[in-house]
């Protein structure tokens, strides 16, 4: 390495965020520049320690210890290079991965590990900067169609991968601009959206064709896709939202996140100026203590909401690592996102028992309860009920797979035991030329492995329409994270 004691001599530094009463008055993203010296001094940091578990942390392979050197070098050419031989998108890891390298990290054993994620979003943004990133346009085209449903990571990975490797490949999307969740469930102080839509006009430019405003399996049929195309690669995404069905589920004012996030983003765009869902000057709660939780926090802020109150089923994670998840594993442990820096409202051990209306049909309260887990199950604590104020509640709880939608019917696709899409070792489903990838099939995970899963199956797709690929596949449909 360029550097062999700078793991030693230098200190683990991460961006400075915009101070919070500065940035809570826009929906622009949180951290302030840094300089690329500051970048090179954390990049040197990466040591060579010979077998580099970040690889086994990350789902894509990414090359870290090569493109760390090469930034600590000023080799930005080259950084970039190494970077998008195994990462389509690291504009989008760099800003919202939760860096399951860094926890596998070597330096990490005994000392703060390597701002690998930081140095990843250097790397495309000086890329980006320097206009380095140009089209890869195929040099000749198959003669072959595919039809990618859904633009999110995992569609997006894949069409570009089967794009380049000379395929008319085209993405339908039902919402009415391209992007998936990544446009519409992640905030903008998360990731402004110039981001999305550079990429994609450097997909346009290669040769992907987007149909967004389409609902598949309304407007065209499954049955019309197939005849249409010669192979068709399904990354719908798990967006089956998980529910809470108690009493009072019914109120005005108790929403799914993702009903109440894409509005978020279009005021945060200046798309629209009063929102359906506003909760400005309101009391609201949010349920879940995930990432998706933390994004309505972020945006209830920026409305002005009058209160915002976080709850979480889970106790609250321990500040080191448990022993019971020891490296190089992703240990759960308690996190402060940039959300939770602005107002930290955090409530831990604590379950729902009833949506409380005012007898207008709105919500007025919750009525919770402390839990405790016992014999595999959440208890109540007797005795430990109350009801705190709320006009709106967000329930952030997750997936549970795949919408079960007419385009499955049709397609005729089987699911699997966790009601994902079920596929073989090739990503195909149980109906040839239909190819599954990203959470539709493997369940709620991140999107390194939708990325991952979109580039795998691509090289299926591939060797499917031509007999062979040169395509890389990072994964297989059975590989799993590197964590508890």
């Amino acid at each position: 390495m360029g550097d062999p004691r700078g793991f030693i001599k230098e200190q683990r530094e991460t961006p400075k965020r915009r101070p919070v009463d500065v940035r809570i008055q826009d929906w622009r993203e949180v951290y302030e520049p840094q300089s690329i010296e500051h970048l090179r001094t954390q990049a040197s940091r990466c040591m060579d320690c010979g077998i580099p578990f970040c690889h086994s942390g990350c789902p894509l392979g990414n090359l870290i210890p090569e493109w760390n050197d090469l930034m600590y070098r000023g080799d930005y050419s080259s950084a970039i290079d190494r970077l998008h031989a195994t990462n389509n998108f690291p504009e989008f890891t760099g800003r919202l991965c939760p860096a399951p390298c860094e926890t596998a990290c070597v330096v990490g054993i005994n000392r703060d590990p390597v701002t690998i994620k930081q140095v990843e979003l250097r790397t495309v943004e000086e890329a980006w900067g320097r206009d380095s990133i140009k089209p890869q346009i195929p040099s000749r085209l198959s003669g072959k169609t595919v039809a990618v449903i859904g633009s999110g990571p995992a569609g997006l990975a894949a069409a570009q991968q089967l794009t380049r490797a000379g395929h008319t490949v085209a993405v339908y999307e039902r919402a009415e601009r391209i992007g998936g969740l990544l446009r519409y469930g992640i905030p903008e102080f998360k990731m402004e959206k110039y981001v999305i839509d550079r990429r994609l006009q450097q997909m346009e430019k290669e040769g992907t064709r987007f149909r967004p405003g389409v609902n598949v399996g309304v407007e065209i049929t499954g049955e019309e896709l197939r005849r249409k195309y010669d192979a068709i690669v399904l990354s719908v995404g798990a967006t089956q939202w998980r529910d809470l069905n108690i009493p009072g589920r019914d109120l005005n004012g108790v929403y799914q996140a993702m009903e109440y996030l894409p509005w978020g983003n279009k005021q945060g765009l200046g798309e629209i100026t009063d929102p359906p869902i506003n909760v400005a000057r309101k009391h609201v709660v949010v349920i879940g203590g995930g990432d998706t939780g933390a994004d309505c926090l972020g945006t209830a802020i920026r409305q002005k909401a009058a209160s915002v109150t976080q709850l979480e089923i889970m106790p609250r994670p321990l500040d080191e690592r448990p022993s019971s998840q020891p490296w190089p594993t992703y240990p759960m442990i308690y996190r402060v996102s940039s959300a939770h820096e602005e107002l930290d409202n955090r409530v831990f051990s604590v379950n729902t028992q009833e949506f409380v209306g005012d007898g207008n049909g709105n919500l007025k309260a919750l009525k919770i309860a402390e839990v405790k887990f016992e014999n595999g199950k959440f208890e109540p604590v007797p005795g430990s009920e109350k009801e705190i104020p709320a006009d709106f509640v967000f329930m952030a709880m997750g997936f549970t797979g795949p919408e079960k939608s007419a385009l499955l019917e049709q397609l005729e696709v089987e699911l699997d035991e966790r009601g994902n899409i079920k596929r073989d070792v090739n990503f195909q489903t149980n109906q040839e030329g239909i190819f599954v990838a990203g959470d539709a099939g493997r369940g709620q995970s991140l999107i390194v492995w939708a990325i991952a899963e979109g580039r795998s199956a691509a090289a299926a797709v591939d060797s499917y329409l031509v007999g062979a690929t040169q395509l890389p596949a990072p994964i297989l449909p059975t590989d799993r994270p590197l964590t508890v």
